[in-house]
């Protein structure tokens, strides 16, 4: 059963993100909250899996409310955005603190559905191509800066890496590479580790950002 909080200003928008979960017998909503502070206090005593963040709220904005409840000590949710804008840079600053993908507000309930799973699981990005086409919005324009936590890398983890920030998954990674995938998940366990990223989509934000990818090329 994967746990969930919708975090989200507007009763109407909660209410119905909680009857849509509430439907599935792999879901279950255990609370809301209608602003930031009352996310992270929320967050704190409900211990959900994920975390359903609208960006903009009064009292403290989603990301905000996202970085307290990435920096908390212990196990910690996974964030999962919610925007009306696929390209916002409240969105991009929520991923590169830590959350784990965004949703558009007028998604398919198919698509909310889907998008908490993922997020849950781990395994997966979610929507990469926007989740790319975002997050090179606000790298092209900044000159790639190579961090010296990737001498930690092997040239096979490096290489891996590279492929993991073009958004490809684990079984794609594993083709191009003609490796096992169960070698691929390996591989990454191990990056996530060395580089102390939180996921996959914090993996992607360091590979453009260390100029691992060029913005704008697959």
């Amino acid at each position: 059963m994967i746990r969930v909080l919708v975090v989200d200003d507007q009763p109407m928008i909660r209410a119905g993100i909680h009857a849509i979960l509430d439907s599935q017998p792999d879901l279950t909503v255990v609370g809301e909250a209608e602003n930031g502070r009352v996310a992270v206090d929320r967050s704190r005593s409900l211990r959900p899996d994920v975390v359903l963040m609208d960006v903009r709220m009064p009292e403290l904005d989603g990301l905000a409310a996202t970085r307290e409840i990435l920096s908390a000590s212990g196990a910690t949710p996974k964030v999962l955005m919610l925007t009306t804008f696929d390209i916002d840079d409240y969105v991009y600053e929520a991923l590169r603190a830590g959350a784990s993908g965004f949703l558009l507000k007028d998604s398919e309930p198919e698509e909310l559905m889907r998008a908490v799973r993922v997020v849950a699981g781990s395994e997966s990005l979610l929507s990469p191509r926007i989740t790319r086409r975002l997050i090179e919005n606000f790298v092209e324009t900044q000159p790639a800066r190579p961090s010296t936590a990737l001498n930690a890398l092997t040239d096979r983890e490096r290489e891996v890496l590279r492929h993991v920030a073009m958004g490809m998954s684990n079984a794609e990674i594993a083709k191009e590479l003609f490796i096992a995938e169960q070698t691929i998940k390996t591989h990454v366990s191990r990056i996530l580790h060395k580089l102390s990223l939180r996921d996959r989509v914090h993996a992607v934000v360091f590979g453009y950002e260390n100029g691992l990818v060029t913005p704008g090329r697959r």
